[in-house]
């Protein structure tokens, strides 16, 4: 199963764009339900809400609907090893596990994550320290990109997130692996002009076009074809972009469906 939505949903630029005009913060959630089966949290990289936030999702979102989880950045950026830091983050998020709408958990670790045994070893010990979920890991820097880094996933049981994101000079290029039972794709945008600008907030204001949804679509669908679940999140949020692109996705993907059901 391929499942589509996005990384995040409470956004207020996004009414008008996507949710219908006069949507409150308190009913995003209800109507990206109805579009969307799965959605990632990226909140929780700055600031774990209390477990009572994921309980009122939960009891918000209808049954099968899935959640995944970014790790704090205190774990993933500032190498956070505390046992309390995981702890806390199992104790937020334990509310999604018991309903059984915790896909997994998603470690994003920045561009000056290099691939160096201290931070080989800093993957195991997230790995060690969550083990009851799924954890996938994304890399910026190209130096992971090697068969070393599989064989240490698969050794670990972590999967691999694939990224679209600027081509770049030591960014991690576009590639397509599944390790483990799921495939997970986040898609950045490719807004080369800002991602290395001062003002973050501009990284990911993108929108693509038809021709790069389409060539991410037969990858998808590739993927898919060797993975149990696909999770496919668009992290171009600016003005509803991530929405808007994600609902055409889901229109590419199924026109590859059935083509495949009327081969």
């Amino acid at each position: 199963m391929i499942w589509l939505g996005t990384s995040g949903f409470s956004f207020r630029d996004w009414v008008g764009p996507f949710y219908p005009p006069g949507t409150p913060a308190g009913r995003m959630l209800e109507y990206y339900t109805q579009v969307f089966p799965a959605v990632e949290i990226n909140s929780t990289y700055y600031r774990l809400p209390d477990p009572t936030a994921f309980r009122r999702m939960c009891d918000r979102t209808p049954p099968g609907f899935r959640f995944t989880v970014k790790l704090p950045g205190t774990i993933t950026h500032r190498g956070e090893e505390d046992p309390s830091a995981f702890r806390a983050f199992a104790r937020v998020v334990e509310p999604l596990a018991r309903a059984g709408k915790l896909h997994g958990a998603l470690a994003q670790f920045p561009f000056g994550f290099r691939n160096t045994e201290e931070n080989r070893n800093r993957i195991a010990a997230i790995r060690k320290a969550l083990p009851e979920w799924p954890l996938f890991v994304e890399f910026r820097h190209d130096s992971w990109n090697r068969p070393e880094t599989w064989d240490l996933l698969e050794e670990h049981a972590v999967g691999f997130v694939s990224v679209d994101e600027p081509a770049l000079p030591g960014l991690f290029p576009p590639t397509t692996r599944v390790i483990g039972p799921a495939a997970y794709v986040r898609l950045h945008g490719r807004n080369a002009a800002d991602w290395w600008g001062s003002d973050g907030s501009k990284r990911y204001d993108y929108l693509y076009d038809e021709a790069e949804l389409r060539e991410w679509a037969l990858r998808i669908h590739r993927l898919s074809g060797a993975a149990r679940d696909t999770f496919v999140f668009f992290n171009n949020c600016h003005g509803g972009s991530a929405a808007q692109n994600a609902g055409q996705m889901g229109f590419l993907l199924g026109q590859l469906q059935d083509l495949d059901e009327g081969m």
